[in-house]
């Protein structure tokens, strides 16, 4: 068992399943993904810590194991279905979702964390996840992780999603952030919060600065 290994096992005991984490899918593929592949070289020691990481050049941040973790819990992802991964760096959701069994695809707008994304993706045996630079098509995917912080509904991401459909997003900055699930009904999409966690802020989807006389 090399370091990494252990440092995996133990975020997967004393993190995920410590924060009511235990759908057997997930712990497992937690337990296999290197997640030491998504961060730089520099930043391997900071992998398994619960802490969010900070991809340097890019304008991205990997949210911590657990809360991504229990998001994808939450997802309820099925083997074959089609996931998304919006605004997640370096690809580690994506990575972990390919492991359950989904067929996914990584929309990165960053530029500099799509390239890392590349890398990392393949480095950690998930080639098979897909990129994109660019919006997909509309009525794609069962399901959608936006990997960062919402201080707006994610609203523009809807249409992405097929009938029945489900979207997860954290909403809210800071201590007041939930976590936060919708489901497509046909045309109409409904959302429930269903914890409270905090992660980096997706830039684009921050509140416009109000104007101040």
């Amino acid at each position: 068992m090399d370091d990494f290994t252990g440092l995996r096992r133990n975020m997967v005991d004393c993190q995920l399943r410590t924060y009511d984490v235990t759908d057997r899918a997930v712990l497992a593929a937690a337990d296999i993904v290197p997640r030491e592949a998504f961060v730089p070289v520099s930043l391997q020691h900071l992998a398994y810590l619960d802490q969010p990481i900070a991809l340097p050049g890019t304008g991205r941040a990997l949210m911590t194991p657990m809360v991504i973790a229990r998001m994808i819990q939450v997802l309820d992802l099925q083997p074959g279905e089609a996931a998304l991964e919006y605004g997640g760096a370096s690809g580690y959701g994506a990575a972990l979702m390919a492991r359950m069994g989904a067929k996914v695809t990584l929309w990165e707008p960053d530029a500099a964390a799509r390239a890392f994304a590349e890398t990392a993706l393949k480095s950690a045996g998930a080639a098979e996840v897909a990129i994109a630079a660019a919006p997909p098509p509309a009525d794609s995917f069962d399901v959608i992780l936006v990997s960062g912080a919402c201080e707006t509904s994610p609203q523009t991401l809807f249409p992405l999603l097929r009938a029945e459909g489900r979207l997860i997003a954290v909403e809210g900055i800071g201590r007041s952030a939930r976590v936060k699930l919708y489901r497509k009904s046909t045309d109409i999409v409904a959302g429930r919060p269903v914890f409270d966690a905090a992660a980096p802020a997706l830039s684009e989807f921050r509140r416009p600065e109000a104007f101040v006389f």
